[in-house]
């Protein structure tokens, strides 16, 4: 229930199923978070199964009552989302004997430890597929994971259609008040997690190398995390304290993009980023690392691709795109027409009710 990629998908997955045809439970390890209300507000059955942790002796005993859950729900498909759902649900679902159990794969990073790796890639030989969500992550459960590729199922990250809505003036200009970004900026924006994986770090240093060159330029980091005192500490020692605003969790709508110039990314490694896709929905062009699905998502005509760390090579990108504004606007379109034509939840939500519905073995 906290605010993540992962768990945001999960939440958009279930407002757009077809709840005519699909009875959907939500099944929380940890059901108390931010998200929980908007299950709430949208009638979505959640049902708790707390864990404190997977080798504790009570993970057990709540394997146990999932499994019985499972049956006398009579549910056709357990869906895990993660790495600690796959690794708890998977056994459950097949001590069950359920038609389906599909488990994820939604990065690429390796897990935090070594156990963590092994117990999930007996998760996804438990289970009967692997969910994931680019061609870059399928490429690492069959080559990595050693999951056959048959068994592999691609659906992408995808936005609703009110990523596509522009935002009004007004409501702009009161959301660059509430920030402090100054009238008349040039704004590069990332919507991440501030965490080391997400290396906010090489985008303050980006931003110090121009700031000199371009005395409008900030930038405005929407998201909280573990890695923001340090990064407010940098961007205060680089002496651009005043140019780069922490925003925090903001409301998924409106699409934040909107109040960028660009929107940007600078991960280490990224499974497929929820954020660029909105980015691309906004009508925004993105300039990002050139790692795992941000190579499937940014095409040469709607963005700019750099190496992990290279800050130099943000700053160009950024220092290019801002001279050039109808450059800027034709990425911008142009990735806003992919986003609608691959990423909509308008195209991917009939392939993955497809998916569910032959493995339920049920007529369409």
């Amino acid at each position: 229930m906290q605010v993540g990629g992962t768990e945001l998908n999960a939440l958009r997955t279930v407002e757009q199923l077809d709840r005519s045809r699909f009875d959907v439970t939500i099944i929380s390890l940890q059901p108390d978070g931010p998200l929980a209300e908007r299950y709430r507000v949208g009638g979505i059955r959640v049902v708790p199964f707390r864990l404190t942790s997977l080798y504790a002796f009570g993970s057990v005993q709540q394997g146990w009552r999932l499994a019985a859950w499972l049956r006398r729900e009579r549910i056709d498909i357990l869906h895990c989302h993660d790495l600690y759902s796959n690794i708890f649900g998977a056994p459950c679902g097949r001590a069950a004997r359920l038609r389906a159990v599909i488990t994820s794969r939604r990065w690429l990073h390796p897990a935090r430890n070594r156990q963590l790796e092994i117990a999930n890639r007996a998760a996804y030989r438990l289970g009967h597929w692997v969910l994931v969500n680019s061609a870059a992550v399928a490429a690492a459960v069959t080559s990595t994971d050693r999951v056959a590729a048959e068994r592999v199922l691609i659906v992408p990250n995808f936005v609703d259609a009110s990523a596509f809505d522009d935002v009004a003036e007004a409501t702009k200009a009161q959301l660059w008040a509430e920030i402090g970004i100054p009238t008349g900026a040039e704004v590069v924006g990332c919507i991440a997690r501030l965490a080391p994986v997400k290396d906010h770090a090489t985008l303050i240093t980006a931003i110090r190398i121009l700031a000199e060159r371009r005395p409008r330029l900030h930038l405005v980091l929407v998201g909280d995390g573990e890695s923001r005192a340090a990064l407010e500490r940098l961007a205060e020692e680089s002496g651009i304290g005043a140019r780069v605003h922490f925003a925090g969790y903001r409301p998924q709508r409106p699409n934040l993009n909107r109040l960028f110039d660009i929107s940007t990314l600078a991960s280490v490694s990224e499974g497929f980023p929820n954020s660029i896709v909105e980015a691309m929905a906004a009508a925004r062009p993105v300039v990002a690392t050139r790692v795992g699905g941000n190579c499937d998502a940014v095409r040469s005509h709607t963005g700019v691709l750099v190496g992990v760390g290279d800050a130099a090579g943000f700053a160009d990108a950024f220092d290019r795109l801002l001279a050039a504004r109808t450059l800027m606007d034709r990425m911008g379109s142009a990735a806003q027409e992919v986003a609608a034509a691959e990423y909509h939840a308008a195209a991917v939500i009939p392939h993955l009710e497809a998916i569910y519905t032959r493995l339920a073995g049920v007529q369409a």
